[in-house]
Order: C-alpha cells, then sequence, then structure tokens
C-alpha cells in the first residue's frame, strides 16, 4: 500500500491553495482504492462566509475533496501525474447526501473506491467521515482529457 505526503499530492493534482482539500494519503491501493484526510482548520477561507456565527465546510467542497482523491486514485492507478497537456475533470455526482457538518478541527477522511472504467470515463464510490460517522456520501465521475493548444497560438517571448 502506497502513502503521498503533501509533496506527492502536489504532484498529482493541479489544485494550488484555496482549492487544494487533500492534505495527506493515508493509503493507496492502485486500480482499487484510496484513503486520504483533509484537515479542517479554522483559517479555511470560506469559513468567512460560510458561516460567520456557525462554521460549516460547505458540501460542495466535501463533494470537491473526494473528487481530488479520486483524481490521486486515477493518476496512481495510470502510473501519472498530472500535467500542463491535459486536466482531470469532475463530470458528475449522482447520490450525493449529507449526514452531519464538518466544522473547524475535524478532520475528514476521504475513502474512495473506483467501481468502473469505461474508456476515459473513471466512475467512483465515495465517502467522506470524521470520527468514523458518515458526513457525506456520493457517487462520482471524472476523466482525463488532453489540453488542445489554442489555434494560431505562439508562446510568449520575453
Amino acid at each position: 500500500m502506497t502513502t503521498l505526503d503533501i509533496r506527492a499530492i502536489l504532484e498529482h493534482l493541479p489544485h494550488r491553495y484555496p482549492m487544494l482539500l487533500v492534505d495527506r494519503v493515508l493509503e493507496i491501493e492502485k486500480g482499487e482504492r484510496i484513503v486520504a484526510i483533509k484537515n479542517v482548520s479554522i483559517n479555511e477561507p470560506f469559513f468567512v462566509g460560510h458561516f460567520p456565527h456557525l462554521p460549516v465546510m460547505p458540501g460542495v467542497l466535501q463533494i470537491e475533496a473526494l473528487a481530488q482523491a479520486a483524481g490521486i486514485l486515477s493518476f496512481q492507478s495510470m502510473g501519472r501525474v498530472s500535467d500542463a497537456a491535459s486536466v482531470y475533470y469532475f463530470v458528475g455526482i449522482d447520490n450525493a447526501r449529507f449526514k452531519r457538518p464538518v466544522v473547524p478541527g475535524d478532520q475528514l477522511r476521504l475513502e474512495v473506491r473506483i467501481t468502473r472504467v469505461a474508456r476515459s470515463i473513471w466512475k467512483y464510490a465515495a465517502r467522506g467521515t470524521v470520527e468514523g460517522q458518515v458526513a457525506c456520501e456520493a457517487d462520482l465521475m471524472c476523466t482525463l482529457r488532453a489540453i488542445e493548444a489554442a489555434a494560431g497560438a505562439t508562446p510568449a517571448s520575453g
């Protein structure tokens, strides 16, 4: 089983602050599953407005964290890392449910399992837990696409 620290995560995902939502990978079984964590801090920029009187991590960002863990799993399974020639798009969410709030001080455990790969579409069963309690769950779909250079574009000169 593979583990990844933040340096390796940055190689596998194009996301950066404030959108990087995976802090550590605890387990990866290539082609099968990943377990990662997101440490939720009061310093997160979204807590300023969601909600000032009762800070709660937005559900959409919980799902995004699961999708980022899925992206790491897929890159690891393909033996690739993120690069400027491709992008890993989030293309679908089904059966999303939110069971408990995620608040500052929580450690959101991200558990993602590949359920199907067909052509370039990857499907996953994903679940986020806090202290063993399900916080969120969803079925996710993602795809890897090449980024095409703009027609007639030339490299910038300095």
